[in-house]
């Protein structure tokens, strides 16, 4: 975006304090080759990283593009009012102590709100940050060692952590990275407007987002859109699977990180590949760098080794890789070459009768890569090179360069081990346009998540931007019930007792057999308020007084149901209403066996998460058994979305949804309201 171009392309640089954190911008400036006017302020020193400091900010001779402030929390609200004043590009707030460390200072609070007044509409990054690198045109606003190099294109990394943005640019696999930003507590400008700028340009290929918590819902699909738009791939690494993630989250940058599953079902929907590590993140950002993304999961595995092709084979396992078979032109074209002793299939050990034969390796790579395999991949580890020597290795890698040319289709190398592809064999096979995986489960992980996001089919565009509400009161089954049941939701016919004398009218109403549930009880499973079977009136009657309830729901017995879902929508105030599909009944905790998704879905997106379970055998009709009416399941959540999109609860949960050949009714029911909240 056009407000932030002036900071992170900057002709000057200004750095404002003249400690180790300051002179140390200075000379990552100089070491990187920064050709634009580097300035230093300071009111009594000579000298700072060799270059003469200004004594006060208007004696500078120009408003400064970018600026790094490296004094403290209270000096820094004065410095950015000021910058400000003088039309400064933007500055990098260093210093912590900020909305950060609220818990055990409020005044940090207070100083991010002044240092949002003082700033204006001038851009600062942070504060609690380190700033960034632009590797594309030599800028370093960045106040310690990095091991990053010069670019002329390459991936962005934006990271809330200052330290795992350190780590990064010490990676050794060869990937390009043109930006490195670090924006801490996002007080001003969050990761979603950051990316926006970075992408923009031209010379950035894909962006990988570590996010400990969404900045702005809104601003974040914006993102996510810019990026479909300009075709340009996201990948994110988002913290706060455990409890323990999330309390880190917060107290590091004061960011909601929010729930997992709401992470996982927006980042789905707004089609960011997620991934689960810094190594996954590394190798997919280069995979999507020099391939681009996959038009499928289908791999051709190659290897002179049994051994790798077993463990090629097994790495895919439980994953949505898949090998195909080879067909019977492949198989005459590959006998052809191998000779007779070689077992022909997919992953292909081509033993070492070829090895060192640089035409030959040629003819099987090409022969591999037919027109439904989305990427080749040659196993191939790299002896030491402090030890050893690898001639044969590079009639390999020229092997692959030329049957790449020949077919159009990428191939990749794979070091099986992270060690064994030496950073000069990775920097130079970027180079020629081959993709060098370092590791096996790492390539395993990145060629999934890059199919995923070259799957992505034409979908509900955005997410239902939440109310800020709080929950306010759980509403007793039968208004939930009936609150459902306006909207579309088909549930058991029931009716509300109040005294045990009036049980028998009830069950006159309704008939045998019957449920009762005891009134005002939670968990009533555990606590014994459920009676269900119910054939007659002095059944009913002693199970009414067997409850620790004083009223009670007599209910229409539901009895030959196929299988049972959980449907669940609660708000996760940093992703959206996040609707839940699982395995219902007893079975909810036991299985684990869920999908989820943010509101709004459609019809097929229903479908097929179902479709996704576990269970779904049964529910299709496992071994011959009948088969529920699955679109009766959609009809059920879809009422349930237009009732939590009309009134705005907190959560609705229906558990269990009785599902059957002729339809599917809820026979218990949770709503629990909401209330503004700020």
């Amino acid at each position: 975006m056009d407000r932030l171009q002036r900071l992170f392309n900057p002709k000057s640089i200004a750095v404002i304090g003249g400690g180790a954190w300051g002179a140390e911008v200075l000379r990552q400036c100089q070491k990187i080759g920064f050709a634009g006017d580097l300035w230093v302020v300071h009111p009594t020193k000579a000298d700072i990283a060799g270059i003469e400091p200004f004594a006060h900010l208007r004696d500078l001779p120009a408003p400064p593009d970018a600026v790094f402030i490296g004094v403290n929390r209270h000096l820094t609200v004065d410095v950015v009012r000021d910058l400000s004043a003088m039309g400064a590009g933007g500055a990098i707030c260093f210093a912590s102590g900020f909305s950060e460390s609220a818990a055990e200072d409020t005044d940090g609070v207070n100083l991010q709100g002044a240092l949002l007044q003082a700033a204006q509409d001038m851009p600062i990054i942070g504060p609690n940050c380190y700033g960034f690198l632009n590797y594309l045109d030599g800028v370093a606003m960045w106040p310690d060692q990095h091991g990053g190099l010069r670019a002329d294109s390459g991936v962005a990394l934006i990271t809330q952590s200052s330290n795992v943005a350190i780590n990064l640019t010490m990676q050794a696999r060869g990937l390009p990275i043109a930006y490195v930003v670090t924006v801490g507590n996002q007080a001003q400008t969050g990761f979603s407007e950051v990316g926006q700028a970075l992408l923009a340009n031209p010379k950035v290929t894909a962006l990988g987002l570590h996010i400990e918590g969404i900045d702005d819902l809104s601003a974040f699909m914006e993102l996510a859109e810019a990026a479909k738009r300009l075709g340009k791939p996201i990948v994110a690494l988002k913290i706060g699977q455990s409890e323990q993630a999330q309390k880190a989250a917060i107290s590091h940058t004061a960011s909601l990180a929010g729930s997992d599953a709401g992470a996982s079902a927006l980042l789905a929907r707004l089609g960011i590949g997620r991934v689960s590590s810094l190594s996954a993140f590394l190798e997919t950002l280069k995979l999507l760098h020099v391939v681009g993304p996959l038009a499928s999961a289908n791999i051709a595995s190659m290897s002179c080794s049994g051994g790798e092709a077993s463990l090629m084979a097994d790495a895919a396992f439980g994953s949505p890789v898949t090998f195909p078979p080879l067909t019977s032109e492949q198989v005459k074209e590959l006998r052809t070459t191998l000779g007779p002793l070689v077992a022909l299939s997919n992953p292909l050990d081509y033993h070492t009768f070829i090895w060192g034969k640089e035409d030959a390796l040629t003819v099987t790579f090409a022969a591999m890569m037919t027109a439904d395999i989305a990427l080749g991949i040659v196993v191939l580890d790299f002896p030491r090179p402090d030890r050893c020597t690898s001639p044969d290795w590079e009639l390999v890698l020229n092997a692959v360069a030329r049957a790449q040319d020949q077919t159009g289709r990428p191939i990749a190398i794979l070091g099986s081990l992270v060690d064994n592809i030496p950073e000069d064999v990775a920097q130079r096979l970027v180079a020629r346009g081959i993709m060098p995986f370092c590791g096996m489960s790492e390539a395993f992980e990145a060629i999934t998540v890059a199919a995923f996001i070259g799957d992505q089919k034409p979908a509900m565009t955005g997410t239902y931007l939440p109310p800020k509400i709080k929950p306010s009161m759980v509403l007793p089954e039968a208004e939930a019930k009936a609150a459902l049941g306006a909207y579309g939701v088909i549930v058991p016919l029931s009716q509300r007792v109040g005294v045990i004398g009036d049980l028998a009218q009830a069950a006159e109403k309704i008939g045998f057999p019957l449920a009762l549930k005891g009134e005002g009880v939670a968990h009533k499973t555990e606590a014994g308020a459920v009676v269900v079977g119910i054939t007659d009136h002095a059944s009913l009657l002693a199970a009414a007084k067997g409850m620790p309830a004083t009223s009670f729901l007599v209910e229409q017995m539901i009895e030959g149901a196929v299988g049972e879902l959980l449907i669940g929508v609660v708000l996760d105030p940093a992703h959206g209403y996040v609707l839940t599909l699982a395995a219902g009944g007893t079975l909810t905790e036991l299985l684990q066996d869920r999908a989820n998704m943010i509101l709004p879905v459609d019809a097929a997106m229903i479908d097929a998460a179902v479709g996704r379970l576990r269970i779904a055998p049964l529910l299709d009709g496992y071994r011959g058994g009948k088969a529920v009416d699955r679109r009766a399941i959609t009809r059920t959540v879809l009422a349930v979305q237009s009732y939590v999109l009309e009134t705005a609860p907190y959560e609705v949960e229906i558990n269990p949804l009785m599902c059957g050949a002729d339809g599917a009714i809820a026979v218990d029911a949770l709503i629990t309201t909401g209330e503004p909240h700020d």
